[in-house]
């Protein structure tokens, strides 16, 4: 069932409308789909450990995969002054989220994942935190909805304020990147203001993607210390201090940057990724189709207030640090 919303999903992103127009990437429409169906229609028993399969481990082989799209030779193209910008503003974005989530009285995961979703690599980035977070169904799909809408309006904004503060190619380019979202999102808004700024853009983001695996693993062992200091809880055994899937990733990573696999062909890198983009919608298919909006109604404003503020608070921050560097 979540394999058939994903083949869904994929076709209608090719479409212009999604793709060209509103810019709307197969994991926010599976997730929709499937929150959709949850609404409309029940969910078949059935189907129940299969979705439950989609949301954990095919998930998190997707998450590891994410490792496939980094390779060092990129990330050092970008020049260290660059690495120390979408670096630094990441780590600040990540902890002013944290804070705002708990000034703003959000329930302690929903902050955790909004915090990583906005500083890291939205829905990919949440998805990863919350197979260690373990959250409420509401929280994930709330945390992912928020960042995808902040992220799909700034493909509109992002051009225009680069135009109104005058930033060259390079410099937009490193600004998307380092305060955009979604992949998708950084690779379209940099496209609106050039070729030039889409590279830079797209090579940036993925050193932020680069900060997933020690979050992730910090949120790991974070997670186990506290649920190992309550003895009501057994959560802990859980969760390994090292989950597995961040060590697939590196591997991914490594295996990348080798250049050991062919980029085309039946087994090369780039069947890989599509294999990875495959098994990341499945997983957010089951994510969706455990999701309840009318829980997500009930929430109410105050995810979004955060999420506006962490965002504005990471885009301030990288560019005040293009200016200075």
């Amino acid at each position: 069932m979540a394999t058939a919303l994903a083949a869904v999903a994929l076709q209608l992103a090719a479409l212009p409308l999604f793709h060209d127009q509103l810019h709307f990437g197969a994991l926010l429409l599976v997730i929709l789909i499937g929150m959709l169906w949850r609404l409309v229609l029940p969910v078949p028993q059935w189907a129940l450990p299969g979705i439950e399969m989609a949301k954990k481990p095919i998930l998190r082989w997707a998450v590891a995969g994410l490792g496939l799209r980094l390779t060092i030779s990129e990330i050092l193209a970008i020049g260290a002054p660059s690495l120390i910008i979408v670096s630094l503003s990441t780590l600040v974005a990540l902890v002013v989220g944290w804070w705002l989530a708990r000034r703003f009285g959000l329930h302690r995961d929903l902050g955790l994942l909004l915090g990583v979703g906005g500083a890291i690599c939205g829905a990919s980035a949440i998805v990863a935190a919350d197979t260690v977070v373990q959250a409420r169904k509401q929280d994930s799909a709330m945390a992912i909805g928020v960042i995808t809408l902040l992220g799909t309006s700034g493909i509109l904004l992002f051009p225009e304020l680069g135009w109104i503060f005058g930033l060259s190619d390079f410099d937009f380019g490193v600004w998307v990147g380092a305060s955009l979202h979604e992949t998708a999102q950084v690779v379209a808004a940099g496209d609106s203001f050039s070729q030039e700024s889409k590279e830079v853009a797209t090579v940036v983001k993925l050193v932020r993607i680069c900060w997933l695996a020690p979050i992730v693993f910090y949120l790991g062992r974070e997670v186990a210390k506290r649920e190992l200091a309550n003895p009501n809880q057994s959560l802990a055994q859980k969760v390994p201090v090292v989950p597995w899937f961040l060590v697939m990733f590196v591997v991914f990573a490594a295996i990348s940057s080798l250049k050991i696999v062919p980029e085309a062909g039946a087994f090369s890198m780039a069947s890989a990724k599509t294999t990875v983009t495959w098994l990341m919608c499945i997983g957010m298919a089951g994510v969706g189709l455990q999701t309840n909006l009318l829980d997500l109604a009930r929430t109410g404003l105050r995810p979004l207030v955060v999420g506006v503020l962490q965002w504005a608070v990471l885009a301030a921050t990288s560019l005040s640090l293009i200016y200075l560097l």
